[in-house]
């Protein structure tokens, strides 16, 4: 079974883990209201039925992977890493926070059934707290930083607004911490990692770390829920 690494840097495994992700586990953003507002600006849904993607990052991408597959309109969501230097990391490179990326999560959706902006709602709703730098719940270090990576401007344009939408609201107790970047490269990870929520529903840190987004997904978002 993998183990997560928690505050300081301690493997945490069975008991101990699931005692510790308890006290510290964050299972949803920090919002006022719930679920966020849509996005004031966003693009319209596609005429025709296609594919595009999206690259999030918000912490350990498996609660983030297992919250898009969960999406009407996602045709698919696999774990990887983007943001960083290194060419071809591995998860313990990562893991190290040295190369510079943040574990991250490809999102391949259907344009003509959900917008990106819709995307971006679900993420600060209910797939992680956007108030958490370098961090979430658990996890620590730049690795588990808060991230939407843009491939294209109308996505830049739309993230940064939907940021600063949110800002002025004043939805958050505490300041939006999410980078805005552009894509240079996306890794997948390896296989492992691919699909881990739904293959150990029963680890501990998918218990009490990412079944409760799920849930909130389910709640919040009943007409997008799958």
């Amino acid at each position: 079974m993998i183990a997560r690494f928690g505050t300081a840097g301690i493997l945490l495994t069975g008991v101990t883990a699931a005692l510790l992700l308890i006290a510290g586990r964050s299972t949803s953003a920090t919002a006022a209201i719930s679920p966020l507002p849509p996005p004031t600006f966003d693009a319209p849904l596609a005429p025709k039925h296609g594919q595009d993607t999206a690259v999030l990052a918000g912490g350990c991408f498996w609660g983030i992977e297992e919250v898009f597959q969960h999406v009407k309109g996602v045709k698919d969501a696999m774990s990887g890493y983007a943001g960083g230097t290194v060419a071809s990391p591995s998860y313990e490179e990562v893991s190290s926070g040295e190369t510079g990326h943040a574990e991250s999560v490809l999102v391949i959706y259907d344009p003509a059934e959900i917008s990106y902006g819709q995307l971006l709602r679900i993420f600060f709703s209910v797939a992680h707290d956007p108030t958490q730098l370098n961090r979430q719940g658990p996890d620590v270090g730049t690795q588990y930083r808060s991230a939407i990576f843009y491939r294209n401007d109308l996505q830049h344009r739309i993230a940064k607004s939907y940021i600063e939408q949110l800002t002025k609201a004043k939805l958050f107790s505490k300041p939006i911490v999410t980078q805005v970047a552009p894509l240079s490269r996306f890794n997948m990870a390896e296989a492992y990692h691919q699909d881990y929520a739904r293959q150990h529903p029963n680890q501990p840190y998918i218990v009490f770390n990412d079944a409760p987004k799920v849930k909130n997904l389910k709640k919040d978002f009943a007409s997008l829920y799958r």
